[in-house]
């Protein structure tokens, strides 16, 4: 069960879940090499130094962090499918404060996708539902269930 700002990359049979409600998660699949990861971003980015350390918590640095991992198998990103899920408006519009966290992370989650030259297979982002995704690391099979958590 992957937290916010978590994300794993490997082979290893199993699955990965998350829950997501603004939050973004982009799953990664190598159909011949039979490996894959998911990330789970909670915000775009951020402003830091250089001294900072990465952050799973933010987009760009989630996604680069899956990069690293690829290119560290020796792999190239283009070999990839992604999904993109996510990005729901979570927050009450009774409020009258409107940040829109998931339309940015969903911007944000397609431009990485597009920056690192995935081929996107699978979408559903946005509406005002919690999402549950499941990555099966043994076929690369992707399952989003909308609505409330298992």
């Amino acid at each position: 069960m992957l937290m916010p700002g978590e994300l794993h990359f490997g082979s290893e049979p199993g699955q990965i879940r998350t829950l997501l409600g603004s939050c973004v998660a982009v799953t990664l699949w190598h159909p011949r090499r039979r490996i894959g990861g998911m990330c789970h971003f909670l915000l775009p980015q951020r402003q830091r130094s250089g001294a900072e350390p990465a952050d799973g918590r933010y987009g760009d640095e989630a996604v680069a962090a899956l990069v690293q991992a690829i290119r560290a198998q020796g792999l190239s990103c283009a070999d990839f499918t992604a999904h993109l899920y996510g990005g729901a408006d979570t927050m009450a519009e009774a409020s009258g404060i409107k940040f829109n966290v998931g339309e940015r992370n969903i911007e944000k989650g397609w431009s990485l996708i597009d920056q690192h030259g995935f081929t996107l297979d699978g979408v559903d982002v946005g509406d005002h539902v919690p999402r549950t995704i499941t990555l099966t690391l043994s076929s690369g099979e992707v399952h989003c269930r909308r609505g409330t958590a298992p």
